[in-house]
C-alpha cells in the first residue's frame, strides 16, 4: 500500500516507457502515483492510436495527469506520420517573424490536443552561438539573444493560448557546449557578464511573461557552481532562476538518465540534491526500476531530515498549479481532423517559402542515443548482477 509521501514523492516525477500499450511497467509507477508521463518515438503509432493510448494511460491513472512529449519542430519530433511536418527552429528564427513563430506554437498545440497531449517541452531557449555544438544547431533559433528571446516568447505563448504547457529549456543555457549532456558532463566556462548578457537573457524574459516551466540543463556554468550542474545547483536554480530572475513557477529536468547525471553522480543524489536546488519535477524516461529507486530515495531524504518535507511541498505546489491549468480529459477523434490540415501546411509552406531551403535540413535527434545507452546498461546489468 503506497502511502502519502510516497504518493507525493511519486507525483514529483514524469516516465517514459516501452511500447504502444499500457506497460505493466506503466502500470506499477501510475499506481505510486507518478504525476506525468512522456511519449517517445517508441509509443508513436498512427494518431488514432496515439489518442487511443493516451485515452488509456488516463484511464488507468484514475486522476489528472500531465502527459508530455517533445515537439519542438525539425530533427526532435515525436510525432509526424500523419501530423503536420515542423521545421526546424533554426528556419522559423530565419524568418524574423514573431507572429510565424507564434502561429506555429497554436499550430503545435492544435494537433497536440487532437491526440491527448497536455504539455511540450518546447520551445528550446538555447542560443546557437558555438557551431560546434553537438545537440542544439538547427534547433535553436538563432544566433543572438534577441532574436531567440522574440521568437522563443512567441513560440511559448502560441502554445499556452491553444491550451498546452510551454517548457522554456536548457536552463541557463546549453547553446555554446561542445560536449553532448546525454553522453558526458558538459562545463561552460562564460563569466557571470557573458551569462547575464547572452544566455540568461531569453530565460529572463520567458520567466517574466509567465512560461509554464524550465527545463534544466545538464550543464557546469563554473561561474556559479564549478561542482554541481544546474539541475543540482542551488546556486543556479535558487539562486539565478528563483531569486534573480524571480520564477515561481515550475521547474522540470532534462532527463535524469543521461550519463552527464547518471555516470557521475547517480539518480538517487542527483534528485535529493536537485530538489533541495530547487527543482520540482524529474523527468526519467527510460528504466522503470529507476524511477522507483529516485522515489525511493525522496522518501528515504525527507524521513531522515536531508529533505524538508516544505521542500517536498512547494514543489508539488508548483507541479499541481501546472497540471491544474493544463491537464485535460482526451478528447474523441472527431478532433483528429485538426492534423495535417490545410490551414497548418500553409502556414509551414509560409515559414519555408521565406527561407534558405538547406535551413529545412533538420539534421539527426540527439536523444535517439539514450535508447543505446539503456540498452548497453541492462547488458552491464546482466552481466554484473547487479
Amino acid at each position: 500500500m503506497t502511502n502519502a509521501l510516497e504518493r507525493q514523492a511519486a507525483s514529483l516525477f514524469t516516465v517514459g516507457f516501452y511500447g504502444k500499450a499500457v506497460s505493466d511497467d506503466l502500470k506499477g509507477l501510475l499506481s505510486r502515483g507518478v504525476g506525468g508521463v512522456i511519449f517517445f518515438a517508441r509509443n508513436v503509432g498512427t494518431p488514432e492510436e496515439v489518442l487511443g493510448l493516451n485515452r488509456d494511460i488516463k484511464a488507468a491513472a484514475n486522476r489528472p495527469l500531465l502527459l508530455a512529449i517533445d515537439q519542438e519542430g525539425g530533427q526532435v519530433a515525436r510525432l509526424r506520420n500523419g501530423f503536420t511536418e515542423l521545421p526546424p527552429m533554426r528556419a522559423v528564427g530565419a524568418t524574423g517573424s514573431a507572429t510565424l513563430a507564434r502561429e506555429l506554437g497554436g499550430l503545435i498545440a492544435r494537433e497536440l490536443r487532437a491526440v491527448g497531449f497536455d504539455m511540450n517541452y518546447a520551445p528550446i531557449l538555447d542560443i546557437d552561438t558555438n557551431p560546434d555544438n553537438p545537440i542544439i544547431a538547427a534547433r535553436s533559433f538563432g544566433r543572438t539573444p534577441e532574436l531567440v528571446t522574440e521568437l522563443g516568447l512567441a513560440l511559448a505563448a502560441g502554445l499556452q493560448e491553444a491550451g498546452v504547457a510551454a517548457c522554456g529549456k536548457h536552463f541557463p543555457g546549453h547553446g555554446d557546449t561542445s560536449q553532448d549532456s546525454h553522453l558526458e558532463l558538459p562545463t561552460l566556462p562564460h563569466a557571470m557578464e557573458r551569462l547575464e548578457r547572452v544566455e540568461l537573457a531569453p530565460f529572463r524574459a520567458a520567466a517574466k511573461a509567465g512560461i509554464a516551466s524550465f527545463m534544466t540543463a545538464h550543464v557546469i556554468f563554473e561561474a556559479v557552481d564549478s561542482k554541481y550542474p544546474a539541475t543540482m545547483s542551488r546556486a543556479v536554480l535558487t539562486g539565478i532562476l528563483r531569486e534573480k530572475l524571480g520564477y515561481d513557477g515550475m521547474v522540470v529536468t532534462d532527463d535524469v538518465e543521461m550519463k552527464a547525471i547518471a555516470d557521475n553522480y547517480g539518480v538517487e543524489e542527483a534528485v535529493v540534491l536537485g530538489l533541495n536546488a530547487g527543482v520540482d519535477h524529474f523527468l526519467c524516461c527510460h528504466t522503470a526500476e529507476l524511477a522507483h529507486r529516485a522515489i525511493e530515495a525522496i522518501v528515504r531524504a525527507v524521513e531522515n531530515g536531508k529533505l524538508s518535507q516544505q521542500i517536498l511541498d512547494t514543489a508539488t505546489r508548483r507541479f499541481d498549479s501546472v497540471r491544474s491549468r493544463f491537464a485535460k480529459p482526451v478528447g474523441g477523434a472527431a478532433g483528429l481532423s485538426a492534423l495535417r490540415s490545410a490551414e497548418h501546411l500553409a502556414l509551414v509552406a509560409r515559414i519555408l517559402g521565406t527561407v534558405d531551403p538547406s535551413l529545412s535540413v533538420a539534421g539527426k535527434d540527439p536523444t535517439e542515443v539514450m535508447e543505446r545507452i539503456r540498452v548497453e546498461r541492462e547488458r552491464e546489468r546482466a552481466r554484473t548482477g547487479s
